[in-house]
């Protein structure tokens, strides 16, 4: 997952660290001046002849002698050393489709970690710069969206609302996340709500009888408020855990879909709303996600055919620009294919476990 990312800021890494090496070897050693202890005052003698009383230089102390070395064997990067591979660090981020405001953050980030920094004795460089890049990232994915945590501290059941635009994968994002929840000991039920596309309804109770769900729909055509609305009922009556809602999807400039949207939020009252994209979709999933958050508001996202993604600018950028967490990343076509998004385990991989 992302491996083209991860080479790319490779390379990146090891310019930056180039570049800091060719630093400390042009600058000279700073050597400390030890001050000369001061004179005592003269004392007058018998002898009327000329005399003068001087003492020698003190001996530097063992702290002074310390200090000196570290002072020279210690290196202090400048912006000037840096700004070559940090110009190359910011065309790296832009062709992976990280978007413009997640690069700078992180350009801004690596800047502000490393120009100013002292390489102190036996510091390595590498482990200097992947601190930096480290920080940086783990910055603009944020904390990610724990679900098992979400639902054992909220009042069941808990309802989550899942939107997106067409054909990203959302119907099968929810059988996914039925299958997990379902894995971790909630009970599960999904309103077919997507009574709009032909074949969603058989197509999301099939998933359902496969991960052993129920699902509660009407026929093709009803009002997907009204659906929900007898999901979320079903859902109190029988102490369920977790109401999980498909929709149908849809654009976001599309008026008549996006009230109707509106209306299912009042009827369903949801606990959560979550965009689905494909990670895919790099620059284009972060301006739609952006968009449905604007217009309908959302909670979280999922980011599907992540395993398809070796950009990984979706993944890097969406926190950031929308200011949502990341729940969950799809991975591949079988039921347990979806992963907890975990902000540490991603920048791990992405700098090869780099400490």
């Amino acid at each position: 997952m992302f491996g083209g990312l991860r080479e790319k800021l490779k390379a990146a890494r090891d310019r930056l660290g180039g570049s800091i090496e060719a630093a400390a070897a042009r600058a000279e050693p700073v050597e400390e001046t030890v001050p000369a202890a001061a004179a005592p005052a003269t004392q007058p003698v018998s002898d009327p002849g000329p005399a003068t009383a001087t003492t020698a230089p003190a001996s530097p102390s063992f702290v002074q002698k310390v200090k000196t070395l570290i002072i020279e064997r210690e290196l202090i990067v400048s912006e000037k050393d840096l700004d070559d591979a940090l110009s190359e660090l910011e065309m790296t981020l832009l062709e992976s489709d990280v978007a413009l405001p997640a690069t700078d953050a992180i350009i801004g980030s690596v800047e502000k970690n490393l120009v100013g920094r002292h390489r102190k004795i036996g510091e390595s460089v590498d482990d200097l710069v992947v601190h930096a890049l480290k920080t940086a990232l783990l910055d603009v994915l944020g904390n990610g969206f724990d679900l098992r945590e979400y639902i054992t501290k909220h009042d069941r059941p808990v309802k989550i609302l899942f939107t997106g635009v067409n054909g990203t994968g959302k119907t099968t994002t929810v059988a996914k996340i039925g299958a997990y929840l379902k894995k971790e000991g909630f009970t599960v039920v999904i309103g077919a709500g997507d009574t709009y596309r032909a074949g969603a309804i058989e197509q999301i109770a099939v998933h359902a009888e496969r991960i052993g769900i129920r699902v509660i729909q009407h026929q093709e055509g009803a009002d997907p408020s009204a659906v929900l609305f007898d999901a979320v009922e079903y859902a109190r009556s029988h102490k369920i855990d977790v109401v999980l809602a498909d929709t149908a999807g849809r654009f976001h400039n599309k008026a008549n879909l996006m009230s109707q949207l509106e209306k299912i939020k009042r009827v369903m009252k949801p606990d959560l709303v979550v965009y689905v994209d494909e990670a895919v979709a790099g620059n284009d999933a972060v301006t739609r996600a952006f968009e449905f958050d604007k217009t309908v508001g959302a909670d979280a996202v999922v980011l599907t055919k992540a395993d398809m993604d070796s950009r990984g600018g979706a993944a890097i950028s969406i926190a950031h620009t929308i200011g949502k967490p990341l729940m969950f990343l799809g991975v591949g076509q079988a039921y347990e294919d979806i992963l907890p998004f975990e902000p540490a385990k991603v920048v791990d991989e992405l700098l090869d476990g780099g400490a």
